[in-house]
């Protein structure tokens, strides 16, 4: 065989291996193209991608509630976020992402040496586009066919969307820990802060984050995550992203990262739930926890504040009065202990803050203080006038004998609850307990139902049971002026007389005779003298003058659920059962003039662009208008409506009393304040009126009290009721919660008059 036969048979074989190699790439191409491209996603999916965002709770003054949604999110356009950030993460995860077509080969080649050489798949030669893909259309299982995907998928995306699109869809998208997704959230997650108030040593740690982000996060290991940022940095450098003068300072910065509450907030995590459960029902779980939706309450942020105060003010007065429980807990505090402020620290790791009360460790106990340590003050002292209530509490009627000495009752290793007392003379922390007793307090606007304070509870995470919605309970005297406003539509007067004389009646086999509290008769007496002192003897007598079953038609008309109602002459000692809200709205009746409205507590939802999609209607009060439209049936329709009807459509507030029937009972009421017995109130002002209520064998305590614009309603009670013990009464036990709340909600509040008949 000659040299020219092999040369032409090597040239053969090379010619048809090429040719299959051709035939073969232009397979894989028409393969590519015609069956594996169509099967993959659309790109316009990304265009309209709807990112997860969590639903977000506000007061009506924009003061932060709660936060309600797997993915803490808080989208950026790309165009607004800080430059610097962009190159660090351009730094560390895709350098050439604005040079290559989605899929960086080099990079690709290099992951596929690389498993060839060690025989194990690795997580490699992703750039940001292949991140996307993956992110969006694609599983996170490590497998070639998924690569494979990956890697159409990202030259179909470079293709179709910009690559600013492309950053943006990933700068949002991506999972950093924490439950926050996307640089913006993860900005508030870790420092607190908005992304472009971050430092570049900051912009170069959450840069770090996406390569491990459950495990490499400042929070879980600051030491890794320490060194990826300062990886990050070396390579901003070497890209002459950054200045030698702006890496040094950057990679000397210390790690500042730390777990965040939200700045600015308040606290009002009943009403929270309130709006989580209403857009619920509304629009499902879905779009309620997905489409970014901000809920602007009725809520304003100083009153609810206040109203948090003077609930829990009003029942640690009360639970000290009964006696101290005991502490929470002992330990043994070592006697050599270098740090004891760092030990004490560990320790209190375990015990909750409830309420405002603060989990403390008692370090040193002398006569007549106390020195303790907790988390949020350091070390501090506890006074004598703090620790002398703390008499043993032995049953809800009887306590221990009084304190001579703080170590009759604490020592050194106790774990107590203490809550810090800012007044005008001092500011001091307080020997406490987590009261046992329960309270609530809700004030609405009484001319349209806004709601501008409700507090369920002592603490919502100790009990998320809301009493002002929830509960319901005999409101005692405090249901009374709905009796004495069926008299006067019945043709009474405040001056009319009755008997307050011994009155009996016979019930099935038995009598009833009902009684004062004081156990006295006081004999002919006004209306106005027989509400203002709460005699019940008169109010019994009264009802059943004017009829039950008229009175029963008179009072649904407020709003109270007939079913719910004794249809019996119990019913004006208050023995029927409701919430604090629903008493609220009926007294609401009497401040603004014997309008109904109804209660609410969403003024507006905004969308994830800050468009309002949804807007309150109320009712409003007209009291030039002809009684035709003022009916009750407007009371049936949902107060949120689309912005444009709220301007186009007002529905007016049915009048079911007269403006002289209510401006009578505001003028009776007025007297409990000032005479009567609500005068422990101790407001100096002539435009607030209400009614105190107790029940029988003091199971729950009542205020109900209000001024031309707003009613409040409190109550204290066991959740399981039983006796509040000798002597407390609504005015004693109530009546100061209210009394808290209304002056600093009526400070700077001209006095006003309640609506006036023209022809009274």
């Amino acid at each position: 065989m000659s040299v020219r036969y092999y040369f032409y048979k090597i040239l053969h074989v090379t010619l048809l291996m090429g040719l299959l190699w051709l035939l073969l790439a232009i397979g894989v191409v028409v393969a590519i193209q015609w069956y594996f491209i169509p099967q993959l996603p659309s790109i316009e999916r990304l265009r309209e991608v709807r990112l997860q965002v969590p639903l977000q709770i506000y007061t009506k003054d924009g003061l932060f509630i709660a936060e309600y949604g797997e993915q803490h999110r808080i989208p950026i356009a790309v165009e607004q976020m800080p430059e610097l950030l962009i190159k660090a993460l351009l730094a560390t995860e895709d350098s050439s992402f604005y040079v290559h077509s989605g899929v960086d080969l080099k990079g690709l080649f290099r992951a596929v040496f690389n498993l060839l050489k060690t025989g194990r798949k690795q997580q490699g030669g992703s750039t940001i586009t292949m991140q996307v893909a993956r992110n969006f259309f694609l599983s996170r299982k490590r497998t070639f066919s998924r690569k494979f995907n990956e890697i159409l998928l990202a030259f179909k995306i470079d293709e179709g969307l910009s690559k600013n699109e492309i950053l943006e869809l990933y700068l949002n998208k991506i999972y950093l820990g924490h439950r926050a997704y996307g640089v913006g959230a993860a900005a508030q997650v870790y420092y607190g802060k908005s992304l472009f108030d971050l430092s570049l040593a900051q912009w170069a740690m959450l840069a770090g984050l996406p390569k491990a982000p459950s495990t490499n996060n400042p929070l879980t290991n600051p030491k890794r995550a320490l060194e990826r940022r300062n990886y990050v940095l070396r390579r901003m450098l070497t890209l002459k992203y950054i200045s030698q003068e702006a890496y040094e300072t950057a990679i000397n910065a210390p790690l500042t990262a730390k777990r965040q509450k939200r700045a600015g907030g308040v606290e009002a995590l009943y009403v929270a739930e309130m709006v989580r459960s209403f857009l619920l029902d509304k629009f499902g779980s879905e779009i309620t926890y997905t489409h970014g939706y901000k809920v602007f309450t009725t809520i304003d942020s100083h009153l609810q504040k206040t109203a948090n105060s003077a609930l829990r003010n009003a029942l640690f007065t009360y639970d000290q009065r009964h006696g101290f429980k005991g502490v929470l807990d002992h330990v043994s505090i070592p006697k050599d202990l270098s740090d004891v402020d760092k030990w004490a620290h560990d320790i209190l790791q375990k015990y909750r803050s409830e309420g405002n009360l603060v989990p403390s460790l008692v370090l040193n106990v002398k006569t007549k203080s106390v020195t303790a340590y907790n988390q949020k003050a350091g070390q501090f002292k506890i006074v004598w006038d703090d620790i002398s209530w703390a008499r043993r509490y032995i049953n809800d009627r009887k306590r221990g004998r009084s304190l001579k000495s703080a170590k009759s009752v604490l020592k050194r290793g106790d774990i107590i609850m203490a809550h810090f007392i800012k007044s005008e003379e001092k500011e001091r922390w307080a020997l406490s307990q987590v009261p046992e007793a329960e309270g609530a307090l809700v004030s609405i606007n009484s001319n349209n139902g806004a709601i501008i304070a409700l507090v369920g509870g002592f603490d919502y995470y100790h009990s998320k049971f809301n009493r002002v919605t929830q509960a319901l309970r005999q409101p005692g005297s405090s249901f009374k002026p709905f009796i004495y406003s069926a008299a006067l539509a019945k043709g009474w007067s405040d001056s009319s007389r009755i008997l307050d004389a011994p009155l009996s009646f016979r019930v099935g086999r038995k009598r009833w005779s009902p009684h004062n509290s004081s156990h006295k008769y006081y004999g002919w007496t006004t209306l106005r003298k027989a509400l203002t002192h709460s005699f019940n003897v008169s109010a019994v007598r009264l009802l059943n003058k004017i009829g039950v079953k008229y009175t029963v038609k008179h009072i649904t008309q407020f709003g109270f659920d007939p079913a719910r109602i004794p249809k019996n002459l119990t019913m004006t000692l208050g023995t029927g059962e409701l919430t604090p809200l629903e008493l609220a709205s009926g007294y609401a009746v009497f401040a603004n003039g014997g309008f109904r409205v109804k209660p609410y507590f969403i003024d507006r939802i905004e969308d994830v662009n800050g468009k309002v999609i949804l807007s309150a209607n109320p009712l409003t009060i007209c009291r030039q208008c002809p009684p035709e439209i003022l009916t009750p049936s407007g009371l049936q329709f949902d107060i949120l409506a689309p912005e444009t009807i709220c301007t186009q459509t007002p529905r007016y507030a049915p009048q079911i009393i007269s403006t002289r029937n209510a401006y009578m009972m505001s003028s009776m009421l007025k007297d409990v304040i000032t005479a009567g017995t609500g005068r422990r109130s101790k407001l100096q002002r002539e435009d607030i009126a209400g009614k105190t209520g107790t029940t029988n064998d003091l199971r729950d305590a009542w205020f109900a009290g209000y001024s031309p614009d707003i009613v409040t309603t409190t109550w204290v009670g066991f959740d399981k009721p039983r006796s509040l013990g000798r002597h407390e009464y609504g005015g004693k036990v109530a009546l100061p919660m209210w009394a808290e709340f209304m002056s600093v909600a009526l400070d700077g509040q001209p006095v006003k008059s309640f609506p006036k008949p023209p022809d009274l």
